[in-house]
């Protein structure tokens, strides 16, 4: 059964920064692909970053590339999301999840519980 715990999510002006923190457990976090979605409130959840499984290849939606960044660190089994430049669009519940590289929520198999960003104006 795999785990994820995500954390680092809080209160921060716009053009401010944050940087989030997913910890996976009770799998083989080196073989798994991992992915930032968000949900903001009466919205669907979308798609945010996608990381390979050999930390080589990223994909960013257009919405947050060249202001997020998304980085794993397979020795401590956890995955990041650097949030620049933060904007009160981006305020959301930001989801980790663990499946193949893709954009779908689908083929992900595996989510965290979410960890709140608000971005006040």
């Amino acid at each position: 059964q795999v785990q994820l715990v995500e954390s680092g999510g809080g209160l921060v002006q716009a053009g401010g920064s944050l940087r989030l923190s997913c910890a996976v457990s009770g799998g083989t976090f080196s073989r798994y692909n991992m992915a930032w979605f968000r949900q903001a409130p009466g919205k669907e959840r979308e798609f945010v970053a996608v990381i390979s499984m050999s930390e080589i290849t990223t994909f960013y939606s257009d919405s947050v590339k060249g202001r997020f960044a998304i980085s794993r660190d397979n020795a401590k089994t956890t995955v990041y999301l650097q949030l620049n430049s933060l904007k009160p669009e981006d305020t959301a519940v930001y989801y980790c999840a663990a499946g193949s590289f893709s954009v779908r929520k689908a083929d992900f198999h595996s989510w965290g519980q979410g960890t709140q960003v608000t971005v006040s104006s």
